[in-house]
Order: structure tokens, then C-alpha cells, then sequence
């Protein structure tokens, strides 16, 4: 999957305030390819409830599922590459994102509760409250060793070092 090919996709993973927006974009203009900000996928009913601090249900969920997967199924016909954020916070939601999808591939930011909580709090204009975030936690299903299409990646202080590792796992899978 070097930036050379096309209608490669990379789902950056992890829980909010593990730096999925920030390394994700950061790593789409290094590769040169689109970015999508999955959180812009969620339906209003979706957005709403969280604003309340409702934690979504898998049904919730699944709606905005469904527009991620659409969208890496319409960058594989058009042959296009991207990078795409989504918390896929549970195996069954990866499984579903990559199954038949063998130009798409997972980075899951690693990030302990204390260090999503402390980039939480600093920051402003999202729609996800941090008083959500144990809900996250306690929702996730951390990759296993030798899950398909999934690779952990620590998400370290410096984004720039984050997405450097993110693309020799990306060039090596090609």
C-alpha cells in the first residue's frame, strides 16, 4: 500500500481522545490521499445522544456503520485511496468494515484511559463529552495478536513520529 497505489484504505481506530482525527489527517496529506472524519457520518439522532452523554448501543451504531463501509466500498470501485476515522470499537464492527475489503486496513491507536482523558479535556468543538469516555472504554474490544487487516500502533505524544510508524506498517503490507 505505498502512496503510489490506488484504491487503498486505511481505517485509523481507537477510542475518543486516542488522536484518531488528528493522526489521521496528518497521515492522508502525507500519503497524498482523502481523508474522511467518520464522526461526520453519524446520523443527527446519533450526534444528539452523545451531546447528552447517552452512550450509543450497537444499534445506534449501526447506521453509521453502514456509511462507513459504503464509503470504503465506493473508494475500492472508483478506485481511489483514503483515510478514514472510526472508532471500531469492537471486533464485530471491524470484522464487518474489512470483510471483502482487502485494500482496507485498521490502525488501532493505543492509548491508556489517563492520556485519552487529559486530550479530552483539552479539547473544544467536539460533539462527544469526556464524561463519555469510560463508556468507550468499557465498550472496547482491544485487537488480538494475529487479527486480520488490524495492526496496534502506540498513540504517542508526537503525531508526526505516530503516523511515521503508521506508514511502514502501510508500505509493508503492500
Amino acid at each position: 500500500m505505498s502512496a503510489a497505489k490506488t484504491g487503498c484504505a486505511v481505517v485509523v481506530m481507537g477510542v475518543s481522545g486516542s488522536g484518531k482525527t488528528t493522526v489521521a489527517e496528518l497521515l492522508a496529506e502525507r500519503l497524498g490521499w482523502r481523508f474522511v472524519e467518520g464522526d461526520r457520518l453519524h446520523p443527527q439522532a446519533n450526534v444528539e445522544k452523545m451531546r447528552q452523554g447517552i452512550p450509543l448501543t450497537d444499534a445506534d451504531r449501526a447506521p453509521w456503520l453502514d456509511r462507513i463501509g459504503e464509503e470504503l466500498k465506493n473508494w475500492a470501485v472508483e478506485g481511489r485511496s483514503g483515510v478514514m476515522t472510526c472508532s471500531a470499537l469492537k471486533r464485530a464492527y471491524r470484522d464487518a468494515l474489512l470483510g471483502g475489503r482487502p485494500q482496507a486496513r485498521m490502525i488501532f491507536l493505543s492509548v491508556d484511559r489517563e492520556e485519552a482523558a487529559r486530550r479530552l479535556a483539552a479539547r473544544h468543538g467536539h460533539f462527544f463529552p469526556a464524561g463519555l469516555l469510560n463508556s468507550q472504554f468499557d465498550a472496547l474490544e482491544p485487537p488480538q495478536p494475529g487479527e486480520p487487516g488490524v495492526t496496534v500502533v502506540p498513540s504517542g505524544r508526537d503525531p508526526a513520529q505516530t503516523v511515521a510508524a503508521i506508514i511502514a506498517v502501510v508500505q509493508g503490507a503492500s
